[in-house]
């Protein structure tokens, strides 16, 4: 069990047998009585969100996560497959886990998997992933002078808005939490 007052941002806790990770945390002291914490969470399998209020002194059950590093194989119509870099095992990830992170996999790439209970909780990827852009549009002339962006493919598949001067062949570095272009490799 771990104290409310010990929560933060990214901390997994079991609430009512779901998992819980949280998102946001606030802690508010009035002048009497207990401190409230105030946490929004997600729920690990499902995906909902909701807000929770606890007392300060409060408890929630904490969880044993495993974390293992796992290279990138391949992946199926309902799977991703990765290996394990200690192990050798093979793991297969549903492809609701993995969702957006899809199109910055590429193949012997080393993710950080998180595992509760033997099952795949979480995929965690490198900060940047550098991609080879196979289809983008001409730019024009001039358009140039107001920072205008224009939509490439990669070699995932994954659409990433860039500056003009990108074209087709380049090789782009890409920033895995938000899908952001940071700059040609």
């Amino acid at each position: 069990m771990i104290d409310v007052n010990d929560l933060r941002k990214g901390v997994i806790f079991e609430l009512d047998g779901s998992l819980m990770r949280v998102l946001e945390y606030s802690h508010h002291k009035p002048g009497r009585g207990n401190a409230v914490i105030r946490i929004k969470a997600r729920n690990m399998r499902t995906g909902s969100t909701i807000e929770k209020t606890f007392s300060s002194g409060d408890r929630v059950q904490d969880v044993r996560l495993d974390h293992n590093m796992a290279t990138f194989l391949y992946s199926d119509d309902n799977f991703f497959h990765f290996m394990d870099v200690e192990t050798f095992e093979q793991v297969a990830v549903p492809n609701d886990l993995v969702g957006d992170y899809a199109g910055f996999l590429k193949e012997n790439m080393e993710v950080k998997l998180t595992f509760y209970q033997e099952q795949p909780l979480d995929i965690e990827l490198p900060l940047t992933v550098d991609l080879k852009v196979v289809y983008a549009e001409a730019s024009v002339r001039g358009d140039t002078a107001t920072g205008v962006t224009k939509k490439v493919k990669t070699e995932t598949g994954a659409e990433v808005s860039v500056p003009m001067f990108v074209s087709e062949g380049d090789v782009i570095r890409v920033d895995t939490r938000s899908g952001a272009y940071i700059t040609r490799a």
